[in-house]
């Protein structure tokens, strides 16, 4: 029961954020001053003004909408690239599943955040005109989602196999083969169905994970850069007047851990949801 009421809580607070992500930005100009500085919550502004004069609730609004839309890109290129490279390793030959492993366990060799940060420096130091036709707040988000789809994949990709090995040797699975499924037939119909349970408990847990990556890179200076906010180069702003404006800090570090754990909430609730033990557990 009690998980049930932190999913419950989980779902409706990312459903009010994807509200306040669609709206809350059209308040205001959210890289322009719209204000004296450093003005306290009002009825004008919200949350206050920063140190620029801009409206805190829409950058804090607008970063929402920019954390939120990589997470869910980001994963969405995870998922599909780990169920390509996942089924394909565990049910594959085992010459062609050994290699992909191998490349996995080299992608694990390096430190998420250093090879993140390897990354965003090649693309943004290569230019592609594609990219020239594409809104400026897209083309300099597109790094961040690079980088961060590149080293998200090992670790689905690995669990992905996982599950796969263990599936394919249950009898449903040996039964359809031995019955002349095609390899097809019996990865889209029966291994595929039973792995969307696992792929999307994981993926709301990883999304939370991307969206901290994310904060971290813009608290870093090296994210989504100016004008555009996110949370992380808010609570970076913020850091020089914590001592005098404390509710600069306040509001994105909030948001960046609700969002979080609502986040880990909901993965957790869909992990139950879907695992029979748990469902063998709960049964009266």
């Amino acid at each position: 029961m009690k998980r049930d009421w932190l999913f419950t809580i989980g779902i409706g607070f990312l459903i009010a954020l994807v509200v306040m992500a669609i709206i809350g930005p059209m308040r205001y100009d959210v890289t322009k001053e719209v204000g004296a500085k450093f003005l306290p919550p009002s009825g004008a502004h919200w949350l206050g003004t920063d140190h620029l004069g801009r409206d805190v609730f829409a950058r804090l609004c607008f970063g929402a909408r920019m954390s939120l839309a990589i997470g869910v890109s980001v994963q969405v290129f995870t998922i599909a690239f780990g169920l390509l490279i996942g089924t394909a390793a565990g049910y594959g030959p085992k010459w062609s599943g050994n290699l992909l492993m191998r490349f996995t366990d080299a992608m694990f060799a390096f430190p998420d955040i250093l090879l993140a940060i390897l990354i965003m420096g090649i693309l943004r130091s290569t230019h592609l005109t594609w990219m020239d036709s594409l809104p400026k707040v897209v083309s300099a988000s597109l790094p961040v989602f690079g980088a961060l789809a590149v080293v998200g994949w090992p670790s689905m990709a690995r669990l992905i196999r996982n599950q796969v090995l263990s599936l394919k040797e249950q009898d449903f699975i040996l039964a359809s083969r031995a019955l002349g499924a095609p390899h097809s037939h019996v990865v889209f119909k029966h291994i595929l169905p039973h792995l969307w349970g696992v792929v999307l408990a994981v993926a709301m847990v990883g999304m939370a994970l991307v969206i901290l990556a994310e904060g971290s890179l813009s608290f870093l200076g090296i994210g989504i850069p100016p004008p555009w906010p996110s949370w992380g180069s808010m609570i970076n702003d913020a850091r020089s007047y914590m001592a005098s404006y404390p509710w600069l800090l306040v509001w994105p570090c909030l948001a960046l851990s609700l969002c979080v754990l609502a986040l880990n909430f909901v993965g957790d609730g869909l992990r139950d949801r879907f695992d029979p033990r748990h469902a063998a557990r709960t049964d009266p």
